[in-house]
């Protein structure tokens, strides 16, 4: 546990909690526009756009062929959220939280942390480091991060949680310093660049296990990752390492075609990938009251803006479960965590389950000469290459099989490597890749206050559903454990 468990997160700040009472709705706060500007410049605003970044280092499209052709470079110091977890009793407390199997788990391994809250519902992923017995360190997004630093505050086991928040969005000057640089290698020339910077081969590590190699003299942990269908690795080091090590492997990787990617093609590489990572997260609802007094509203969790042509009055309406995001292959039922009774009660082969959606070219032509059209209909806009680049925002578009509803859109993209438009989506078990469905596209509006968001001409977009990760080519799918 840590000191002051309750005082710790908010230091006398407005809870979310607190916000969520300024509203009679909890699905009209979350439907209504959040303001950043209100913030003061020391809670650095943390939403989940890449800080620190450029938008991009070349042009975003090469950027996004880099990963497939080459071999790109992914500067991960500053847009994740960080937690050390230390203690005889690490293992056995994330135990109790994870719908995984990790009591067994040792050092050396990684894996994919997903959580829910007690009625079953996603709270959110991360990426969990075994570094050494009894010392752990996971980093994502904020919700799984901020839902295991609570639980650490009101725990009665032996585990310190020590939070490293993501760097600033908007630092006005303020400095900042990790415990880490962060990077990662991918791409078809990926495994030729490590062994050249390592001097040598490196010997073989299973997917999602840890290794080391040394770059520019220094000995650097690693991550063993995939990325359209090669093998990469994601190397950490110690923060004042950041600049020699970032210029050997740029020098180092020109024979190789590397790219350096920006903010833009980062976050669109997730609509390849297949990795939803904008779900709403399941903390609003009447069980989780306690954890919203905790949390301060400058958290994503409080930003967070629902969006789309899909609008309930009920927050529930927008939750999913593990399964719903194809987690089924790592949700163990024989250990005891939060949510483990109401996922048993569940039935995986009725939720719906992640696919890509590839929007059809004249549908997507007409709404781009609609935006072009003084005296056109009203339409929400098309972002490129990401629709909805800054994840703070939970995107649900209603998705139809003929008349009947079949799940929900949640991220767009374009990809340069695809040409084509990708709507990763959550659908209905019995569709099948190749099938046509509808995407209603558009905003449906809502809010409260100065918040209010105006609606849109809902658009139809006829959509085939295809595969996740998606490509037109064969690739290896590679899977965490």
């Amino acid at each position: 546990m840590i000191d002051s468990p309750l005082a710790s997160a908010t230091a006398g700040a407005q809870t979310l909690q607190r916000a969520l009472e300024s509203t009679d709705s909890v699905a009209a706060y979350l439907r209504a526009a959040k303001t950043w500007d209100r913030c003061e410049p020391a809670d650095y605003v943390p939403g989940l756009i890449i800080p620190q970044l450029p938008s991009e280092f070349s042009l975003w499209e090469r950027e996004q062929r880099g990963w497939r052709e080459s071999v790109a470079l992914f500067d991960q110091s500053h847009h994740m959220n960080g937690l050390y977890l230390t203690g005889a009793d690490t293992l056995a407390f994330l135990t109790s939280l994870a719908c995984n199997a990790l009591a067994h788990s040792t050092p050396g391994r990684a894996h994919q942390l997903v959580t829910c809250n007690p009625e079953g519902h996603f709270i959110g992923d991360a990426i969990l480091f075994h570094l050494a017995p009894g010392e752990m360190f996971m980093c994502g997004a904020p919700f799984a991060v901020n839902w295991v630093r609570y639980n650490a505050a009101i725990s009665q086991l032996d585990v310190t949680a020590e939070y490293e928040p993501r760097s600033p969005v908007y630092a006005n000057g303020h400095g900042n310093t990790r415990r880490w640089c962060r990077y990662q290698i991918q791409g078809p020339q990926a495994w030729a660049l490590i062994e050249k910077l390592n001097g040598g081969p490196l010997e073989d590590v299973a997917f999602f296990h840890l290794t080391e190699l040394r770059i520019a003299g220094h000995r650097v942990q690693a991550l063993r990752h995939g990325m359209a269908g090669a093998p990469g690795l994601e190397i950490w080091a110690p923060w004042d390492l950041r600049d020699e090590l970032r210029g050997t492997i740029v020098e180092a990787g020109r024979e190789f075609g590397l790219v350096l990617a920006g903010a833009m093609s980062y976050l669109s590489g997730a609509a390849e990938s297949g990795w939803i990572a904008n779900a709403l997260p399941a903390v609003y609802s009447e069980s989780l009251r306690t954890y919203r007094e905790w949390l301060p509203a400058t958290e994503a969790e409080a930003l967070c803006h629902l969006t789309g042509s899909f609008a309930s009055g009920r927050v529930e309406d927008y939750y999913v479960t593990p399964y719903d995001l194809g987690y089924d292959r790592l949700v163990d039922l024989e250990h005891d965590f939060i949510g483990r009774d109401a996922l048993t009660q569940m039935d995986p082969g009725t939720s719906r389950r992640p696919a890509s959606l590839v929007w059809a070219v004249e549908d997507a032509s007409q709404l781009l000469a609609d935006m072009l059209d003084p005296d056109g209909p009203r339409c929400k806009a098309l972002h490129l290459p990401g629709v909805d680049g800054d994840h703070t925002v939970s995107p649900y578009n209603s998705v139809m099989m003929g008349d009947r509803p079949a799940g929900f859109g949640h991220f767009t993209a374009y990809s340069a490597n695809e040409r084509a438009i990708l709507t990763l989506a959550t659908v209905e078990r019995d569709l099948n890749v190749g099938d046509e469905v509808v995407l209603h596209w558009g905003e449906a509006g809502g809010g409260f206050g100065d918040g209010i968001v105006p609606a849109d001409d809902i658009r139809p977009i006829r959509c085939t559903v295809g595969p996740v990760p998606y490509s037109r080519f064969a690739r290896t799918e590679y899977r965490a454990d």
